[in-house]
C-alpha cells in the first residue's frame, strides 16, 4: 500500500496546491473507523467469509465436507463477494461554490472538493474504483488514484454562476456521488438524475450550504450580490425578505428530495459550520450501503 508519505510527494510533483487539499483529505478519511468492508456478502471470491447450511439445490461439490463431519449437517463454504465497483464524482465548481460568509468557514467548494476527495480515499482503501463525471480518464482503483483525483478537482472554477452536471464518464451500474449548493437551475439536475436512473445508476446527492444562506439574517439595507457578480439586488427592507426567501429554500430543498426519491437516489444537506466527519461518515456509510 502506498504511504501517505508518497501520495504526498507525488501530490507535490503535480501542483503545489494539491498537497493541502490531499492532507485535508487524508485527515478527514482518518476520522472514519472502517469496520468490516461493505463487500463482504457471498459471490466471487477467492477469501473465505462464512459457512452456511446446505439446501435443497445446492451442488455437492459446493459442500465442505470437513466441516460437514463435525455436524449432522452439511455446510457450504461461502466466499467474499469482491467485484469492485465504479463510483463517480462531480462536484461543482460554479462561482456560487466560492461563497464564504466569513473567514471562519471554509468556502462551500472548497469543503466540497475535501469532502469528494476524502470519500475516495475510503473507498479506494475498499478496493473499489474511483473517477469523476467530465473527465475522460475511466475509474480506477488504488490509492494512486488520488493524486490525479485531487489535480482535477484543483483545476479552474467554471466561469458561470452555477455549475452543472457532466455526463461523460457515465457507466450502467456504476453509482455517482453531485455534491453542490443545488441553488441554481433545476433542469440539469433533474435532466442528469432521469439519464442516471435510465442507466441504472444510483447515487448521491450532497447539498452544501453556507450557514448564512440557511438563516437569511439579513436586515435594514442590504445589498445582494452573486459570486460571479451577474445578478445583484439592493434593497431597504431586507427582513420583509427573510420569510419568502426561506419559504424557496424550503421549496428547493423538497423538489430536490422529490427528484432524489423518484430516482432513487440519496440525499442529505450539509453546512459548512458542522463538522465535515459528520458528512463523510453519511456519505461513505450510504455508497457502501447501496451495494
Amino acid at each position: 500500500m502506498t504511504s501517505t508519505a508518497a501520495l504526498r510527494r507525488d501530490a507535490g510533483v503535480l501542483a503545489g496546491s494539491l498537497p493541502p487539499l490531499l492532507a485535508h483529505a487524508e485527515r478527514l478519511a482518518a476520522t472514519v473507523v472502517l469496520g468490516d468492508h461493505g463487500r463482504r456478502r457471498a459471490g466471487q471470491g477467492d477469501e473465505f467469509w462464512q459457512y452456511r447450511p446446505a439446501h435443497e439445490g445446492d451442488e455437492a461439490r459446493h459442500i465442505d465436507w470437513r466441516r460437514s463431519a463435525r455436524s449432522d449437517s452439511h455446510f457450504i463454504r461461502q466466499k467474499e463477494w469482491q467485484a469492485a465497483q465504479s463510483v463517480l464524482f462531480w462536484v461543482d465548481n460554479g462561482q456560487s461554490m466560492s461563497f464564504a460568509s466569513g473567514k471562519a468557514l471554509p468556502q462551500k467548494g472548497e469543503r466540497a472538493r475535501v469532502l469528494a476527495l476524502a470519500t475516495a480515499a475510503l473507498l479506494l482503501r475498499g478496493g473499489e474504483r474511483v473517477g469523476l463525471l467530465g473527465h475522460d480518464a475511466p475509474p480506477r482503483a488504488g490509492e494512486m488514484q488520488l493524486a490525479p483525483l485531487a489535480e482535477a478537482l484543483m483545476e479552474g472554477g467554471d466561469q458561470t454562476e452555477y455549475g452543472a452536471p457532466a455526463f461523460s464518464g457515465l457507466r450502467s451500474n456504476a453509482r455517482a456521488v453531485m455534491i453542490s449548493d443545488f441553488l441554481g437551475d433545476m433542469a440539469p439536475i433533474e435532466t442528469a438524475l432521469t439519464h442516471a436512473a435510465n442507466k441504472g445508476i444510483g447515487g448521491v446527492l450532497l447539498q452544501v450550504l453556507d450557514p448564512q444562506e440557511e438563516a437569511f439574517p439579513f436586515d435594514g439595507r442590504t445589498i445582494f450580490e452573486s459570486m460571479g457578480g451577474s445578478l445583484r439586488h439592493e434593497t431597504l427592507k431586507a427582513g420583509d425578505l427573510r420569510s419568502r426567501y426561506l419559504q424557496r429554500l424550503a421549496d428547493r430543498k423538497a423538489s430536490l428530495a422529490e427528484l432524489a426519491r423518484m430516482t432513487g437516489w440519496q440525499i442529505s444537506c450539509h453546512h459548512t459550520g458542522d463538522s465535515a466527519s459528520a458528512a463523510l461518515l453519511w456519505l461513505y456509510r450510504i455508497l457502501e450501503g447501496a451495494r
